[in-house]
């Protein structure tokens, strides 16, 4: 499966067959920094990805008044 990460951006390939926070853990990210997407949609934690997916990690942003 491969794994595009933003800032910076690269491209890692890791096994598939396997949820979301799985993969997470094996490349050391935090589930909550992130946003899942396959395709159009977004994927939550809990959901299965596959080795024919691609998947697109993009780190939230948050900002409010001071």
């Amino acid at each position: 499966m491969k794994v595009v990460l933003r800032n910076p951006r690269r491209e890692v390939e890791v096994k598939g067959g396997r949820r979301v926070k799985d993969v997470l853990r094996e490349l050391d990210i935090l589930p909550e920094t992130v946003l899942v997407i396959r395709g159009d949609a977004l994927v939550t934690a809990d959901q299965v990805v596959g080795d024919d997916d691609t998947i697109e990690l993009r780190p939230v942003m948050s900002g409010g008044r001071r």
